[in-house]
């Protein structure tokens, strides 16, 4: 049902793209663009650009922008105590790929006290798994293990390659939203409507541009709660597959508890990465409820206290 509702989510993140590039042609150039419907086509590209750019550095741009290392060079610095850990991250990641049946993920360090972790990548084969510093500090290897095979899971499921893709579609959107209002303020539109006035193209016209600039203004706040709805969701769905890869739902329970007790936000992880979390790095006060209407715009993960008792009732302790 998740991937289902992934897709028609995507599938409307085209629409709107095409709609905002078929409502620049009808009232900027007017016949829908005549022969060459240029916006329509520019929306189409704006999209599918920043789709593929991101679909092939995405992951790289969002280690980057975290200082996440690679576990060998954070090893090779590391004292005996941190080694010892670091080996244990290294073991666990390795079993939980055999019990995913994936090709193991590139691992990274993310130099921040507080506990997360992210999973990013285009998929199995093509996928990276971060944790924090704080992450190795605050867990043992139990629950350790039910953390990894969450973002495990992340992997396998697919999650990485559609966060990728919708964050770059929600850029796309954003960005052709902002070309639509600067051509408003330069005033192409209201030329426009004077001649559709004057031609007597009715009230047809007219709704359809009421209606285009409503979504003009409303695009930025419209593709962000689409892309939130989807990671909300998936995160449900990695937790239960998590669950089913270490048979121990209780091991990511207690993780997952740890891991809301920690009260600072995790600082090195921006607002831009903030979904591929495990835990809202940001600490927000909007994911604190399921579901209303500030919440199905700007949260970005479900409550953890839900997570945590739907993993408990699998170990038949809820």
């Amino acid at each position: 049902m998740n991937r289902r509702r992934t897709w028609l989510i995507m599938v409307a993140f085209v629409a709107f793209l095409l709609f905002l590039g078929f409502g620049f042609d009808t009232l900027y150039l007017g016949q829908a663009g005549g022969v060459v419907p240029i916006g329509s086509l520019m929306a189409l590209a704006v999209g599918s650009g920043s789709a593929l750019v991101s679909y092939y550095t995405g992951d790289r741009a969002v280690l980057f922008s975290t200082h996440a290392e690679p576990i060998a060079d954070v090893m090779s610095s590391a004292n005996e105590d941190d080694k010892l850990k670091l080996r244990q991250l290294d073991n666990v990641v390795d079993e939980m790929a055999i019990a995913a049946g994936l090709p193991r993920p590139a691992v990274y360090v993310v130099p921040d006290p507080d506990p997360n972790a992210f999973a990013t990548g285009r998929g199995p084969g093509h996928a990276s798994i971060a944790v924090t510093r704080g992450l190795l500090n605050a867990l043992n290897r139990e629950e350790l293990q039910g953390v990894i095979a969450h973002e495990m899971s992340h992997i396998r499921n697919l999650d990485v390659r559609v966060m990728t893709i919708v964050a770059a579609l929600v850029g796309g959107v954003a960005l052709l939203a902002d070309w639509a209002r600067r051509g408003m303020y330069w005033g192409g539109g209201s030329r426009r409507r004077n001649g559709d006035r004057e031609g007597g193209a009715g009230v047809a016209s007219i709704i359809f541009f009421v209606v285009w600039m409503i979504a003009i203004i409303l695009a930025p706040l419209i593709a962000q709660a689409l892309a939130m709805l989807v990671s909300r969701k998936r995160e449900y769905l990695a937790d239960a597959s998590g669950a089913e890869l270490t048979r121990n739902p209780m091991g990511l329970a207690s993780a997952l508890e740890k891991i809301d007790a920690a009260v600072a936000p995790t600082q090195a992880i921006g607002r831009g990465s903030a979904h591929l979390c495990i835990a809202d790095p940001l600490g927000r006060q909007v994911n604190l409820k399921e579901d209303g209407f500030w919440t199905n715009l700007f949260a970005s993960h479900p409550p953890m206290a839900a997570r945590i008792a739907a993993l408990k009732e699998m170990a038949f302790q809820g």
